[in-house]
């Protein structure tokens, strides 16, 4: 199977943090957000506008992505057929000019992938491409939003600078999208504690040479024996950039 390499074509503008104060995820306080139902986070209600794509704030995509941790869907060692689906649609398409029924299978495909991980970077970009391409910029547009969204809300989680402030991540792709959204390249990651990886830029940018990410809601309930195998990310080949309102 043809193997791509991918770089996002999101449009989100992310500084090389440093600047600001990251926001640590606070385990006990989302628990107790998305588990109540007079709360604004609770989770089945905000998931829900999720996924109707409804415009969200920080604050929810905050509650969104690291308290999906805490759900019964979170099973981040599992595989993911639809992702494997997508990849091989991804592979054999013409990215300008797709036939109807591949757009088609690409969306049918994604939606199946996003049950699995519904906060994937890689995806959300896809599903913006796919239903642009389709014409329903309404879905485009959403898409798009939480694709920003969510890339804004791992980049808020810590400088990433430094092992004692990493980001936090629910999915070892997520660490490597948001590289490759900057349209940056990256080495291998190296382990550096039980929860943190470093992973290194091809070469450095502004003198920083990598980011360090917290995998520690992945390593949750890790089966014995568990040998982590890293997804693979692949490249957007040719798909232009587009303009978002």
């Amino acid at each position: 199977m043809k193997i791509l390499v991918v770089t996002l074509a999101a449009l989100l503008t992310l500084a090389l943090h440093g600047i600001g104060i990251a926001r640590t995820p606070d385990n006990d306080a989302l628990i107790a957000a998305i588990s109540n139902p007079e709360s604004p986070y609770y989770y089945p209600n905000l998931m829900l506008r999720y996924t109707e794509g409804a415009k969200l704030s920080p604050e929810e995509y905050h509650h969104l992505y690291y308290g999906y941790a805490f759900t019964p869907d979170y099973k981040p060692l599992e595989s993911n057929p639809g992702m494997d689906r997508v990849q091989e649609i991804m592979a054999r398409i013409s990215i300008d000019t797709p036939s109807v029924y591949d757009i088609d299978e690409l969306i049918a495909a994604g939606l199946a992938a996003m049950e699995r991980d519904p906060f994937s970077p890689t995806l959300l970009n896809i599903m913006a491409y796919a239903y642009g391409t389709a014409g329903d910029k309404r879905r485009e547009q959403a898409y798009h939003d939480h694709l920003n969204g969510i890339l804004s809300c791992i980049a808020d989680s810590g400088t990433g600078l430094k092992e004692r402030n990493p980001m936090h991540v629910t999915m070892f792709s997520h660490a490597l999208d948001l590289i490759a959204s900057k349209g940056w390249e990256h080495g291998k990651a190296r382990i550096i504690s039980r929860t943190v990886e470093f992973v290194p830029f091809a070469r450095p940018h502004d003198k920083v040479k990598g980011f360090y990410f917290d995998y520690s809601r992945v390593y949750w309930n890790k089966p014995e024996n568990y040998t982590f195998k890293r997804e693979r990310t692949w490249q957007f080949n040719n798909l232009k950039p587009r303009e978002y309102k």
